[in-house]
This record gives structure tokens, C-alpha cells and sequence, in this order.
């Protein structure tokens, strides 16, 4: 059974930590993945959680029948310029400890790199692979990494090789459907390049940047390196929802026990509800 995960960040100015796996289960969801919270795991920072609150966290997942398959942080793993990789990897041993502690056995992540010093960037990824992955794979964790617009690497295939390249089955994709036309628009044939190693799709719409000759979006001063992306609900932008969960459904992903599909709409926080009870009903129209 495919499981759908609800991204809490729209409810995270109105909801504390512990409230989000009771918030995901009056909406429907089974399935909660955590996100970058002030709480727990901040943006680039020392995770806050001590064992009092991971205890509180996992009472409150287990009162409201929520699980949680996967963790996102983010951390500069990729930064090019030393101090900061150093602390992104420190930050990194202490989240690989919480899901241990939390019996997550998924972490998503991005590069966290400059694409403007993209060589540096991809030397240091290595760099802080060499210390965590070990930590990782002894662990029996997954990580899972998303080519985020305005990385270092943001080309889908290219992020592939460069993921294949640490020669690791512990170390796989997330396809965010939102960065689709950042990745180059080529859910069709990188998902079936990626194979068995796809370990999580996001699913919110987005519309193509590229479109009119690269002049759907204007931004001054002309040139600029700004990155423009969306997470509207499904059907609200360009995406081809056919196209991918026909691809996905041809390689095999909706068959797996561990396949896992996360609602992430950050666009209408306003009507958090709404949207996120469309989006578990689309979700699963579209899986079938």
C-alpha cells in the first residue's frame, strides 16, 4: 500500500510540534512527515529535541494512530566553504540519532549547495558523505536526497550521477513534482534511470518557468540568477500528473510496501484544511 504523508509546514504558525500528528489525522492523512520546525529541527541549526520531547512526540503519533516514515532536515552538507559543512555535519549525527530514537527509518534531505561555486560544492557533498554515510548505513537508515532549485546541482539526471556516484543502495532519490521543470522536465525517463533507488515523490504543482522563451517569469535586473518555483495543489499549475504517476505506476514504485508519496502544498496556508483534504483524495485517484 502506497502510504501518503502530509506535510505539516502550512500548520506550523497555528499548530505546535506535538499537535501535527492529531492535525494529519482529523484530515485523513495515516502518515506524517516531519519538516524543519523551531522545535525540533531547524533550518541549517542544532536539532532542539531532547529525549523528554521525543518521547512527548512519539506518544502523541501513537495517540492520534499517525505514523512517521520519513524526517526531513536541511543542512548545509554541501556548503563549499568549510565551518559551516563542518557544523551541517554535526547537526546531521545528532537528526541521524532522533530518528533512531523516533524508529524513523527514512531521511530526506536536499544538497544544500551554491550553484554559483558548483565544483566546490560537490567536493564538500562527498566530504560529508565520507563521515555520514557509514553512520547511515550502520544504523539501517535511508537517506534520500531532492536537487532543490538553487543548489548546486539542479538538473535531475545530473543529481542522479552524482547520488550513484557514492555507490551506496542506502542512499536514493526524492522526486519533487514542484521542481519538475528544474529538473528538466523529465519525469518519463529519469524515473525509470533512477529505478529502485526512487525513495520518496512529493507532490504539489508548480508552473513551467521556461515557458515563452524563458520569459513566463521577468525578473529585474534582467539576468539575475533568482530561482522561481511553486507549491500549489495538484492541478493548479504545469505539471502532468498523468505522465508521472503513469511513470511511476510503470516501474513498479506504487507496488512497493515502502513507496511513499508526501502532500506538500505550501502556497494556501489560509485554507490549509481544504487543501490538504483535496489533496489525500487526488493522490489517491491518481495511485488508483
Amino acid at each position: 500500500m502506497v502510504r501518503i504523508a502530509l506535510d505539516p509546514t502550512p500548520y506550523h504558525h497555528d499548530f505546535g510540534l506535538l499537535e501535527f500528528p492529531e492535525v494529519a489525522a482529523r484530515l485523513g492523512y495515516e502518515f506524517l512527515q516531519l519538516t524543519p520546525h523551531v522545535d525540533f529541527t531547524p533550518f541549517f541549526r542544532y536539532p532542539k529535541a531532547d529525549d523528554a520531547l521525543v518521547a512527548k512526540l512519539k506518544k502523541a503519533a501513537s495517540d492520534a494512530g499517525v505514523a512517521i516514515p520519513a524526517i526531513l532536515p536541511v543542512q548545509r552538507i554541501s556548503w563549499p566553504d568549510e565551518p559551516q559543512r563542518e557544523a551541517a555535519v554535526r547537526n546531521f549525527r545528532r537528526m541521524i540519532q532522533l530518528a533512531v530514537e523516533l524508529e524513523i527509518p527514512v531521511i530526506n534531505t536536499e544538497f544544500s549547495g551554491r550553484p554559483e561555486r558548483s565544483e566546490e560544492s560537490e567536493a564538500a557533498f562527498y566530504r560529508s558523505m565520507e563521515e555520514l554515510l557509514p553512520v547511515i548505513e550502520s544504523e539501517g537508515l535511508r537517506l534520500n536526497i531532492d536537487p532543490h532549485p538553487d543548489d548546486f546541482v539542479e538538473d535531475g539526471l545530473e543529481a542522479w550521477r552524482v547520488l550513484r556516484g557514492l555507490n551506496s543502495s542506502a542512499v536514493g532519490f526524492v522526486y519533487v513534482a514542484s521542481h519538475t521543470f528544474h529538473y528538466g522536465d523529465r519525469a518519463a525517463t529519469l524515473l525509470p534511470e533512477i529505478g529502485d533507488r526512487l525513495g520518496a515523490v512529493y507532490t504539489a504543482d508548480t508552473f513551467d518557468h521556461t515557458r515563452s522563451h524563458g520569459l513566463r517569469y521577468i525578473s529585474n535586473p534582467p539576468g539575475n540568477a533568482a530561482r522561481v518555483h511553486q507549491h500549489l495543489a495538484i492541478g493548479d499549475g504545469d505539471v502532468d500528473w498523468t505522465e508521472l504517476f503513469d511513470t511511476l505506476r510503470a516501474i513498479g514504485y506504487l507496488d512497493r510496501e515502502d513507496a511513499l508519496i508526501v502532500s506538500n502544498v505550501f502556497a494556501e496556508d489560509e485554507r490549509a484544511d481544504e487543501v490538504s483534504a483535496f489533496q489525500l483524495a487526488k493522490l489517491r485517484e491518481l495511485i488508483g
